[in-house]
């Protein structure tokens, strides 16, 4: 009795010990570039700034978590809030739909479509931010449609507006892919039988479909808002110094002002609150598991089979 014991006892130890060695190669990687940067950012937050502006690491304070509470830094987060808040619900708008017309599409259309969504992280994005601020210039081609018909010069270069439409631009795959996802593994059958019970299609939608995608809802606006508030590249290029966001203020404080206590203290800050976000997002999306998963995808493998005899045809 106890040698079967002992060999399944080895047996467990020895899948640790090669589970190990597999996660180790991560877990450094996550160690020096995750962990020690976030325990050094931690370290100067509490550090002191001197008056020539050089950052000391005597005398632990929390002065520059305090000044957080100064009106221009309030000001700062709640813009940056606020942008990356419509930035959420404009990604939302226009890629719930998108995706709700790529996951209704033949298994052949989807993967084109899917290709399409995906081009855009094919090209760097600071490419994509100068060619966005190339379109919107006072000299780009949508000044020269606006003076054609007869609206004058198209100035919306360097103002919010610029930012939320570049932020977007930037963002909107994010919230396509999730939404896309959860569409896909729906239950389709459910909508049609709101549907032989006389529901309308837009309350068939709004009582089915929009609860049945709730996790990718979330998953896609924690994904676009978490990046868009902290957003350094697209408001410094765009926004200028009149749209001023919490990203490019952080970077303010380390390579001009030299203050670098602030600047991790806010960095802190960003660091908790994506965090939150993150958290929020995998006990929502957790919440939103489907109960009728091996059900769904014998229905799902049955309609894909149905496209392909059809497409054969």
């Amino acid at each position: 009795m106890n040698a079967p014991d002992s060999r399944e006892g080895a047996a467990v130890r020895a899948r640790r010990r090669q589970g190990m060695l597999l996660a180790s190669p991560g877990a450094l990687y996550l160690l020096i570039f995750f962990v020690a940067p976030l325990a050094l950012i931690s370290v100067y937050s509490f550090a002191t700034r001197t008056s020539t502006g050089r950052t000391s690491l005597s005398g632990w304070n929390i002065e520059s978590y305090r000044a957080i509470g100064d009106d221009i830094i309030v000001g700062i987060i709640a813009r940056s809030a606020w942008l990356a808040t419509l930035t959420t619900v404009l990604c939302l708008a226009v890629g719930y739909p998108f995706a709700y017309y790529i996951a209704t599409r033949p298994r052949h259309v989807r993967a084109i479509l899917l290709v399409l969504v995906m081009i855009p992280f094919w090209t760097n994005g600071l490419v994509r931010v100068f060619a966005i601020r190339f379109l919107l210039g006072s000299n780009g081609p949508a000044s020269a449609l606006s003076e054609s018909l007869g609206f004058g010069t198209f100035r919306i270069l360097f103002t919010p507006t610029a930012v939320t439409i570049g932020m977007v631009y930037s963002f909107l795959t994010l919230m396509v892919l999730p939404l896309y996802v959860a569409l896909e593994r729906m239950d389709w059958s459910l909508t049609e039988a709101a549907r032989d019970l006389y529901a309308s299609g837009a309350r068939a939608f709004w009582r089915v479909t929009l609860p049945l995608t709730r996790s990718g809802i979330v998953a896609g606006c924690v994904l676009v808002f978490v990046p868009s508030f902290g957003s350094y590249v697209v408001p410094d290029i765009l926004g200028g110094a009149k749209t001023l966001l919490i990203g490019s203020y952080i970077a303010r404080q380390f390579r001009d002002a030299r203050n670098w206590p602030l600047g991790a203290s806010l960095s802190v800050l960003l660091i908790v609150a994506m965090l939150i976000a993150v958290a929020f997002n995998q006990r929502s999306g957790s919440g939103a598991e489907d109960a009728d998963g091996p059900r769904a995808r014998g229905r799902r493998r049955h309609r894909d089979g149905a496209e392909a005899k059809a497409e054969a045809s």
